[in-house]
């Protein structure tokens, strides 16, 4: 495919990687309803991916043709494994790869993996190199944050443009943040400065509560990145990325059926091999906001297969539910 980014229309929207939520399933559903500009992947771990247990972890790659471009990404620590995994991904298909290094789980970070490479950019940089090198063409991006105790933009923003990547999406927190402070939209000028000083053919992808197109645009007039990646406010409204849908327009009925329609779609797609109540992570996005939505939920969360999650769905709706039922303000 060469290097997708440089095909993109500006601004372009990008889907967040999201720990057991962007499998293929979920990014399916998103594509059937109203799709980003590009998808990513869940998080994929490098030196699990080349080990005894890689089946399991391998599923993390699937995906079908509709959802190009695609991104993988992957984490880890060791550089030889980089290589590897970046040869392996290019061999499948996949219009790029970024690496992770955002994620502030602690447990990845004690490990200096993900999160933990903003305190080390001798071995960042050597993984780089090492996935670049694996990749032979395939354009390699970072996602990263703004710093780890503290904003580090100068440093570390300003070293991760010196590494001639094709993308960097940086998520507007500091590691110890988490996500409990407001995004520092504020820094993105500064960021944009450096980027066109540093490295101008690198993207810039801006990350940090985002919840619509209409903010989107908002921010593009305001800081001019080039892409704007959207994570968790695509459970608030599944048809986020759908300029032509208003969710208040969407009935009850029609958010339920592609509920089921996304119970049906995880037991085509992984039959056994992934435990069902992955799916009741998802509920909250499906059943919210009407009339009897709490006492739905409670119900779902106790369902112990997927035949009971889908027969407590449907039963619902059949007697009970309107067509013309919408959601309450």
């Amino acid at each position: 495919m060469g290097n997708f980014w440089k095909k993109l229309s500006k601004p372009f929207t990008v889907l967040a990687p999201m720990d057991g939520v962007t499998d293929t399933v979920f990014r399916q559903i998103i594509n059937s309803i109203g799709r980003p500009d590009v998808f990513f992947t869940e998080f994929v771990n490098c030196e699990g991916l080349l080990s005894a247990g890689k089946k399991v972890v391998a599923e993390r790659l699937k995906y079908v043709r509709n959802e190009q471009p695609i991104v993988a990404q992957i984490w880890g620590v060791k550089p030889d494994s980089f290589r590897k995994v970046a040869q392996y991904i290019r061999k499948l298909g996949f219009a790029g790869i970024d690496i992770n290094m955002g994620c502030p789980d602690r447990a990845v970070i004690r490990d200096g993996a993900c999160a933990g490479l903003i305190k080390n950019p001798n071995l960042a940089q050597k993984i780089i190199q090492a996935a670049k090198k694996g990749a032979d063409g395939l354009p390699v991006s970072v996602k990263t944050r703004i710093g780890f105790h503290a904003e580090d933009i100068e440093e570390w923003i300003g070293f991760l443009l010196k590494q001639d990547l094709s993308a960097i999406s940086i998520h507007l927190r500091t590691v110890r943040e988490l996500s409990k402070v407001p995004a520092h939209w504020e820094l993105m000028p500064k960021i944009m400065e450096l980027r066109n000083k540093i490295a101008p053919k690198t993207f810039i992808i801006g990350n940090g509560d985002i919840k619509s197109l209409a903010e989107v645009k908002e921010k593009h007039k305001l800081y001019g990145c080039d892409g704007y990646m959207i994570g968790t406010g695509i459970f608030a409204n599944p048809w986020l990325f759908n300029s032509s849908v208003k969710l208040e327009d969407i009935v009850v009925k029609e958010r339920l059926n592609l509920y089921l329609k996304h119970i049906d779609l995880f037991s085509k797609t992984w039959g056994e091999s992934k435990n069902p109540a992955t799916l009741k992570k998802f509920c909250k996005t499906y059943v919210n906001n009407f009339s009897g939505a709490v006492s739905l939920r409670e119900k779902i969360m106790l369902s112990k297969s997927l035949k009971e999650l889908r027969d407590t769905i449907t039963t619902y709706i059949s007697p009970n539910l309107p067509n013309a039922l919408k959601f309450l303000p």
